[in-house]
């Protein structure tokens, strides 16, 4: 925690900016290893240029943020409080009224929140806080490594426990349950998205959404979901047959798995991001199916589940040792079926290495 906090300070000194304010949850865990949802309540961590860093949450919560190591400043508010003006007594106190250049994150404060933010520094030009909070967060290091790790196990555990509960007349969402009541048991208390259990045409919409269908024999099933564990996310995806399986549906499976490990195959220190999007969508346009594959490769993967960067073929950025990310190629034919295969992947120091281990061949489900 300390060194990404020295490492942002240092950032400041260098731009010389003299506050930046993160709101985001990921990033105020990133920083304090405090991991909490607040609704609608003002949380952040004020970060100075030379003054030791300030953070603000609601009063009910200040018992579990210094049980998460945090020992700096804090404000802690009642909700009958005005958490802005208590920041700004701090600020005055610190003889902080007046900055040339401030940063925030420009893509997740809210309009209201920024004005807020501003008011106190009403002079300073804004710099936005994004790129560098990617540029850190981007490489991962041995510990948020091994929890992603636990994290990708859990999730081969959730496809694992759908495919056991398939059975001809059951519907998406009892798979579904059964999938989230098991990893419940295993002491996961959060899905890192909405877990998707698709069933024949419907595994056709890459985003469909789980309801009523009812399982038959020659369904495609796809299996899309992930788990958060100490604050950092998993995401696989696995299609299955259910009971038998046409030619066509076997050749749209073998395009798709073919695709991913053409990207795997891409993936290694100095790499262009771009040119894994590209490895697989040559080989699903050249069996034709290139108008069925309408999404990126891909998603950079930790604090969040969908994080920088964008795995797509105009991403001119180099792969560096330590980045996780999913590769995710897929043939949606609509009112048809489709199939996604999605690992989760470290880049190592020679290459890369799939966290998702759940067997990717085809498997008819019996």
């Amino acid at each position: 925690m300390q060194e990404r906090l020295d490492t942002l300070t240092a950032w400041l000194n260098e731009k010389n900016i003299e506050v930046a304010f993160l709101n985001s949850t990921e990033n105020v865990y990133y920083f304090s290893s405090f991991y909490t949802d607040p609704h609608e309540r003002l949380m952040g961590i004020f970060v100075f240029k030379q003054e030791q860093p300030l953070f603000v949450l609601p009063a009910m919560e200040v018992n579990q943020l210094k049980d998460a190591g945090w020992q700096y400043e804090i404000i802690g508010y009642s909700d009958h409080e005005d958490p802005w003006k208590l920041i700004q007594a701090s600020l005055e106190s610190r003889k902080l009224a007046t900055a040339e250049a401030v940063s925030l994150e420009k893509e997740v404060l809210s309009y209201s929140r920024s004005e807020a933010f501003l008011s106190l520094f009403p002079d300073a030009k804004v710099v936005s806080a994004e790129d560098k909070l990617n540029e850190m967060r981007v490489v991962k290091n041995d510990n948020e490594i091994a929890i992603i790790r636990k994290a990708t196990k859990m999730a081969d555990f959730g496809v694992q426990v759908g495919i056991d509960a398939l059975t001809e007349g059951i519907t998406e969402m009892e798979v579904l349950a059964k999938i989230e009541f098991e990893l419940k048991k295993k002491g996961i208390r959060e899905m890192s998205f909405s877990t998707m259990v698709l069933f024949g045409e419907k595994s056709g919409d890459p985003h469909g959404n789980p309801g009523d269908r009812q399982l038959k024999a020659g369904d495609m099933v796809l299996f899309d979901l992930g788990v958060v564990l100490e604050g950092y996310c998993s995401d696989i995806t696995r299609t299955v047959a259910y009971k038998s399986v046409t030619e066509k549906q076997k050749e749209i499976y073998n395009t798709v798995l073919k695709a991913q490990l053409a990207s795997l195959e891409a993936s290694k220190p100095g790499a262009r991001i771009g040119d894994l999007d590209k490895a697989a969508r040559d080989v699903i346009t050249e069996t034709g199916y290139g108008d069925y594959f309408p999404h990126r490769i891909g998603h950079g993967m930790g604090i969040n589940v969908h994080e920088f960067p964008s795995m797509s073929h105009l991403n001119d950025g180099i792969l560096k040792e330590g980045m996780v990310y999913t590769i995710e190629p897929g043939i949606y034919l609509p009112g048809v079926g489709g199939v996604r295969i999605e690992d989760d992947v470290l880049i190592t120091k020679d290459g890369f290495e799939t966290l998702t281990k759940f067997p990717k061949e085809l498997q008819i489900v019996e």
